[in-house]
């Protein structure tokens, strides 16, 4: 105790502050350290929770962002179809009706063949009368200043079946 002493160092105010430390410290430890560390825990937990929280919604905006590129991708290429889809029905449809469009024209220009063909012989039936008459008439005048009556008759008769013949 010489040591104490010489240091100056009361053994009884040792004793007393020890003690004083050790209450300290029990209360301390019981009221004030105790729910500090559980503060600290929980702030622990939660940030730990958040960090994981937070890495998941990394994950899944990484995630989102690839759909969104395949959807993006997807759509233009359904886009791009469509448009070569409309453009294919475009030209077929462009196709259908020139061909449609040939169709008719042939089948005008093969009417109008048959009307001209038939307007052709109508026209070369009138002509072929109005000759038979012109003929006929000139015929009859003719035949009146050389032949009698029964002649003309006779010869009149026989033109006349000449040409039914070639008609």
């Amino acid at each position: 105790m010489d040591i104490l002493e010489k240091f100056g160092v009361e053994p009884i105010l040792l004793i007393a502050q020890i003690v004083n430390f050790l209450i300290i410290l029990f209360i301390l430890k019981k009221f004030l350290y105790k729910p500090v560390l559980d503060l600290l825990n929980k702030r622990k937990i939660t940030i730990k929770e958040g960090l994981a929280q937070a890495e998941e919604a990394r994950l899944k905006l990484e995630k989102v962002i690839i759909e969104e590129k395949q959807i993006l991708k997807n759509a233009q290429l359904q886009a791009r179809k469509i448009v070569e889809d409309s453009r294919q029905e475009a030209l077929d449809s462009a196709r259908e009706i020139q061909e449609e469009g040939k169709k008719q024209t042939e089948k005008m220009l093969n009417d109008a063949r048959v009307q001209i063909g038939r307007e052709f012989q109508e026209t070369e039936k009138k002509l072929a009368v109005n000759v038979s008459k012109i003929a006929i008439s000139f015929l009859e005048k003719s035949l009146e200043r050389f032949f009698s009556n029964k002649e003309q008759d006779k010869i009149m008769k026989e033109a006349l079946l000449k040409i039914k013949k070639t008609n």
